[in-house]
């Protein structure tokens, strides 16, 4: 039942639509909430039997003052009346309010645990911002259905019942007169709310369609503003602005051809009353205290009708909300991790000593994985990473060196073949055990919002302060701690743009360092380096393999070269492995890119700037 932004939604075969069916998801919803609803069901029940009694109050006071006297006791107990049915009408919305509150407070603790388990493939398939307004404004929404139009609903149905047993015994012949106009009205509002429930489905599918365009404009600003492309992404999210508007004019129109149904029902009720009723005074079939009575029954009737066929209409509305929030709570997710945590946070976890027997930290035997049917891209790789040892990853692009670190963090299943975790098959263990032994330098580095030292001890929370000294000057973050106002306190900008691409990467470096994994894997870690800090980084790599094995993406020569064994992946298999001099004249794949990229010492840049930036491979 999933749909992409700016789709039209596909409902699913035989799905009932029916406004009954509508009050049942939503009498579904607060099912954690009867309680609340039954103290409201009830202050609505006396607050509707005390305003039923005023009507009748009334009538003894119009009668009485017929005939010269007034009746101060019944006066005082019509005020009395009043002022209960106004508090218990206030407390029971509020406690309706309450309830409507908690059940947007549940959905949006189930969406943000379910977005953020979901399987990485959904991530693929939706988009980010879409995914997040189900979260924001399609919960406010169902927060209204709860607290207003459940309100209404139970008010207008509980007081309509009790003034229509009242206006049976007072005069028959008017409240079939009402029925009929109301009738009439119903019929119209009937015809109306598929057309709501539709019409507002397309408006929030289009203001998701908004919101996930706008991050992605946003979250590439940098590269818009180069290329001049405001207007164009101005012109494509405005047409998504006005897919939305023309949804919400079409809802509106819809809804305020309600409104005049629902003035027929209210005005066109209290006329025949009034004309049909005085005409029965002066007839003498009824006293003038009976048609105010009756008058007062009316409005007890028609207003909180008029009321429940908007609740109607706003429910319809709601379940096009709901029916977003149900797709994103269908979407498959990881299955759940064992908890590992301890009390107070995580535990810092511990490298285990460099082995030099027993089960390596990883292992991939004859790996298969493709991201759809048509779409292989392991087809066979096998290779084992050593204790204590460095090993790369080297191909041309395409050739599946990013996916098999997508299969090692656990992010996606292989189709066939194993991966073996220090000897025991990642299919026996929990996702969150297999994470526990890694840590990630992605290329693309993520740094929150937050502090300096939030984001180094993103993963250990409670690390001592000599814990981040020391990866700190692993990670030769130094000049960063002392530049930032506030050193490691320092509060870091949106995708920490308040760092360089190089330092970014050396933060996220200082965040695995902190885990102490077994296993470390680095997408290209010199990418964003310069020479001076290139060659201290291999001296880390160096001293980290000694507490830890490395798996590297390996993006340039110099990295390469001081890898303890080179795997080289061409088309999805692992085609030749060894050492740098040994593949140099074992294999011609490793010897054609190894020449594409080396620097002959003619040729070698006058800059330690610009030999940072030599021998990049062109491949992933």
């Amino acid at each position: 039942m999933t749909t992409t932004s700016g789709e039209k939604p596909q409902s699913p075969p035989g799905e009932d639509r029916s406004t009954r069916a509508a009050v049942a998801t939503v009498f579904r919803l607060t099912a954690g909430h009867r309680a609340s609803i039954a103290v409201a069901t009830v202050l609505t029940v006396v607050g509707s039997a005390v305003g039923l009694a005023q009507p009748l109050v009334a009538k003894h006071i119009v009668d009485a003052s017929g005939h010269g006297r007034v009746f101060w006791p019944l006066l005082l107990l019509l005020t009395l009346l009043f002022v209960t049915e106004a508090a218990t009408g206030a407390v029971g919305r509020f406690v309706l309010e309450r309830t409507g509150e908690g059940v947007v407070r549940g959905l949006r603790h189930g969406l943000v645990a379910r977005l953020l388990r979901l399987e990485m493939r959904e991530y693929d398939r939706h988009r980010s911002g879409d995914l997040i307004s189900r979260v924001t404004v399609d919960t406010t929404l169902l927060r209204e259905v709860v607290a207003q139009a459940l309100s209404d609903l139970v008010s207008g149905v509980l007081v309509g019942a009790g003034a229509i047993v009242l206006m049976v015994w007072i005069d028959p012949l008017l409240l079939l007169l009402i029925a009929l106009t109301i009738a009439a009205a119903a019929a119209i509002v009937a015809s109306l709310l598929n057309g709501i429930r539709a019409a507002s489905e397309r408006m929030q599918n289009a203001v998701g369609a908004i919101s996930a365009d706008l991050e992605r404009a946003l979250g590439a600003l940098p590269m818009v503003r180069v290329h001049r492309a405001e207007k164009r992404e101005a012109r494509r999210i405005g047409e998504r602005v006005e897919s939305a508007y023309s949804a919400g004019v079409r809802t509106a129109k819809l809804a305020s051809m309600m409104s005049p149904a629902v003035e027929l029902a209210v005005q066109g009720s209290f006329l025949l009353v009034l004309v049909i009723g005085g005409l029965r005074v002066n007839g003498h079939a009824n006293s003038l205290g009976d048609l105010v009575a009756f008058l007062l029954y009316a409005s007890y009737l028609v207003l909180p009708l008029s009321s429940a066929f908007r609740a109607v209409g706003l429910i319809q509305r709601g379940m096009g909300a709901y029916q977003r929030i149900e797709q994103v709570l269908a979407l498959p997710a990881e299955p759940a991790q064992r908890d590992t945590t301890a009390v107070g946070g995580p535990p810092l976890r511990r490298a285990k000593e460099p082995e030099t027997g027993g089960a390596p930290p990883l292992a991939l035997r004859d790996v298969h994985f493709g991201y759809g049917p048509e779409r292989p891209v392991l087809r066979g790789v096998s290779f084992v990473v050593p204790h204590g040892r460095q090993v790369a990853l080297v191909g041309r692009s395409g050739a599946g060196k990013s996916t098999i670190f997508a299969l090692v963090a656990r992010f996606y299943e292989p189709d066939s073949g194993t991966l073996l975790f220090d000897g025991r098959p990642a299919a026996e263990l929990d996702r969150g055990e297999c994470r526990a032994r890694i840590a990630v330098v992605d290329q693309n580095t993520h740094v929150v919002h937050g502090t300096l030292w939030d984001n180094i001890t993103y993963a250990e929370p409670e690390a001592t302060e000599d814990e981040v000294r020391r990866v700190v000057e692993l990670a030769h973050l130094e000049e960063v701690v002392e530049r930032l106002p506030g050193g490691l306190s320092g509060v870091l900008g949106e995708r920490g743009s308040t760092l360089s691409g190089g330092e970014r990467q050396r933060v996220a470096l200082a965040r695995a360092l902190l885990a102490r994994p077994s296993l470390l894997l680095l997408d290209e870690p010199t990418a964003h380096l310069d020479a001076l800090n290139e060659a201290a980084l291999t001296g880390v790599m160096k001293d980290v393999a000694q507490e830890c094995a490395l798996l590297v993406i390996a993006h340039r020569l110099s990295t390469v070269q001081h890898a303890d064994r080179i795997v080289v992946v061409e088309g999805g298999r692992t085609v030749a492995s060894g050492r740098h001099e040994e593949l140099l004249t074992s294999s011609p794949i490793y010897r054609g890119l190894a020449a594409g990229q080396m620097l002959r010492p003619a040729e070698a840049p006058p800059s330690a700037g610009r030999a940072a930036h030599a021998g990049t491979w062109h491949a992933r």
